[in-house]
């Protein structure tokens, strides 16, 4: 009988899922996923998934009658366990009310909801904290996704239209978060147009501050060119980009995760937030810029909006040069 994954987290959070998805497949088959609708592209065309199920919990679906909406869904279906990743009050009553007689769950979360409660490990990345929730041991697993032909195709269109050829770098510079952002990828554009073409990536909301990096990318005079993709490519067709690309910088953002899944050598900024809390990079190409000995640091689990002490020095003390040593280190820059 088909298991039920409700993951109704951030992006990044739902990429970083997959890994349990596939555990849980491998055992009884391709399994149900509850997400949201932004994250459900990611994972319609995923071996590991027979049926996803959008839930618009800030939208359509929001409040008491669209969560009984959805739980009488899941009720139709029979299942017979619920694997319930997001430690929200939410996930647990969606399960609860939809009758699914095995709810496995962390502890730290919910338990009088849960009927299975599992450990959750303090310490690791969080895929592998993810795992723990279907017993299986940390295995350094990366996220996964499966881009189209129509994705394949949509991307390479973009890039063709728009003169980027190869070498291309993908700069990732949003983040909902404000205090995330690093505030010099355009000067980092800059310096790279003279080496390779520049594809900024990322949603609508980051469309104007990716066209400020393609403009600074102009002024550095380069023979390449620079496009700036937020927020005009899907999902699935950014991820096609930034697998295209020879490196991916980027903050502590969905990028960064989508640059795991598709294998890209990948430069991750942090600032506000730290690596310890199992969201970075590991690749083995891949490279983690920060500020150490910052007594401030981190300062909430997400980042806040805007730096609590008003001098953001996590992000604004990283200088452009130490992001471009990082990407030496990666090597990905050199010629071929």
């Amino acid at each position: 009988m088909t298991s039920l994954v409700i993951q109704t987290a951030f992006l990044g959070d739902v990429v970083l899922t997959t890994p349990l998805l596939e555990a849980l497949a491998a055992r009884h088959g391709p399994v149900d996923v509850v997400t949201t609708p932004a994250a459900a592209p990611l994972l319609d065309t995923h071996p590991a998934v027979r049926r996803v199920i959008p839930y618009d919990k800030r939208g359509a679906d929001r409040g008491l009658l669209g969560l009984r909406r959805l739980a009488r869904t899941l009720a139709a279906e029979n299942y017979a366990v619920a694997y319930l990743p997001h430690r929200s009050l939410r996930t647990a009553l969606i399960a609860r009310l939809a009758g699914i007689p095995r709810r496995v769950g962390f502890a730290g979360g919910w338990r009088p909801l849960y009927t299975d409660v599992r450990a959750r490990p303090t310490r690791g990345h969080e895929i592998d904290r993810l795992l723990a929730l279907a017993g299986v041991a940390p295995s350094n697993a990366r996220p996964s996704l499966c881009l189209t032909a129509a994705d394949r195709g949509a991307a390479e269109a973009f890039l063709r239209e728009h003169g980027i050829g190869e070498p291309f770098v993908a700069l990732a510079p949003g983040s909902i978060w404000g205090s995330k952002r690093w505030p010099y990828y355009r000067e980092l554009a800059e310096r790279l147009a003279a080496r390779a073409g520049i594809v900024t990536v990322g949603g609508p909301e980051d469309a104007a501050l990716g066209e400020r990096v393609v403009k600074a990318a102009a002024v550095g005079g380069g023979r390449w060119r620079a496009v700036n993709a937020c927020g005009t490519l899907s999902l699935r067709q950014s991820a096609e980009v930034i697998r295209r690309a020879r490196v991916l910088v980027t903050n502590d953002s969905a990028p960064l995760h989508l640059g795991q899944a598709v294998e890209t050598p990948t430069v991750a900024i942090f600032g506000s937030t730290v690596p310890a809390f199992g969201f970075g990079p590991r690749g083995p190409r891949d490279r983690v810029v920060e500020i150490a000995g910052l007594a401030c640091r981190p300062c909430s689990a997400h980042g806040p909006p805007t730096c609590p002490l008003g001098h953001h020095r996590c992000m604004r003390d990283i200088a452009v040069d130490r992001v471009l040593a990082a990407i030496e280190e990666t090597g990905t820059l050199q010629p071929r």
